[in-house]
């Protein structure tokens, strides 16, 4: 299930790319399998090892993609490449989590070369107020590593221009997982146990796996206004590329 368009990313075979916060690596996996060289990193050890699990099973099965992927253990705020490494660089649902959001996007424009387009998720800010009043276990401080802030559209693209980035596209994704979330913080965040929680989930994976016509459908009616992430891409200026846009409005 990928939050980002990879046709808006401008992802091309042979360029670098980084997945910061990449979780179980599905959007690595789709980087490679496009055939882009991805660095997948995370602070978690234990999703590393995950990412580094799939990829040999991958390969051992045969599995046909023309790119490659290490795995890097870092942190959002001190990243651990030189300046200027990276052509794409996704930071899903990572921003969100981080106490310096700042300094972050800061470490995200300094690896990324000029020209470089940098595509950012973040839970959209509806959903995740409803999901806030709903339950205070759900973020910090009484979630352990749970969000901080909750982001509207204008105030993500002030930063990433102030972090000297050029936003151009956006979108919104994942209506279905929203009533989702509302569900597991209406029951409480740690219960998905719950029976309607369990039967929510197996429609998600019913969905995921299947991809019927009617939820396609479902999604792209429903994303703009109850789509669960946001997702914004920009351009770092330089000679790569000559030409910066705006943000689209959606």
């Amino acid at each position: 299930m990928l939050t980002v368009d990879y046709n808006r990313l401008g992802l091309k075979p042979g360029e670098r790319l980084l997945d910061l916060g990449c979780g179980f690596g599905r959007h690595a996996y789709e980087a490679a399998r496009q055939g882009a060289h991805v660095v997948a990193c995370d602070l978690a050890s234990a999703e590393l090892s995950e990412v580094r699990a799939t990829f040999a099973a991958m390969s051992d099965a045969g599995e046909q993609y023309q790119g490659t992927c290490q795995a890097a253990q870092g942190d959002a705020t001190r990243l651990p490449f030189p300046d200027q490494s990276f052509d794409r660089v996704i930071a899903s649902e990572v921003l969100e989590h981080v106490d310096s959001d700042e300094q972050a996007l800061a470490e995200l424009t300094r690896i990324l070369r000029p020209g470089g387009v940098l595509a950012v998720t973040v839970p959209t800010w509806f959903p995740e107020k409803v999901c806030w009043a709903l339950s205070d276990e759900y973020h910090a401080p009484k979630a352990v590593g749970g969000h901080v802030r909750i982001y509207r559209r204008s105030e993500l693209r002030r930063r990433l221009r102030q972090a000297g980035l050029a936003p151009y596209s956006g979108h919104h994704a994942h209506a279905l997982h929203s009533p989702y979330w509302w569900l597991r913080c209406a029951v409480g965040p740690d219960r998905d146990y719950h029976r309607l929680v369990a039967a929510y989930r197996r429609l998600l994976e019913w969905d995921i796996v299947r991809q019927p016509r009617i939820t396609r459908i479902a999604e792209r009616v429903l994303s703009p206004v109850l789509g669960k992430s946001l997702v914004l891409y920009s351009r770092k200026p330089g000679s790569q590329s000559s030409r910066e846009t705006e943000l689209v409005a959606v």
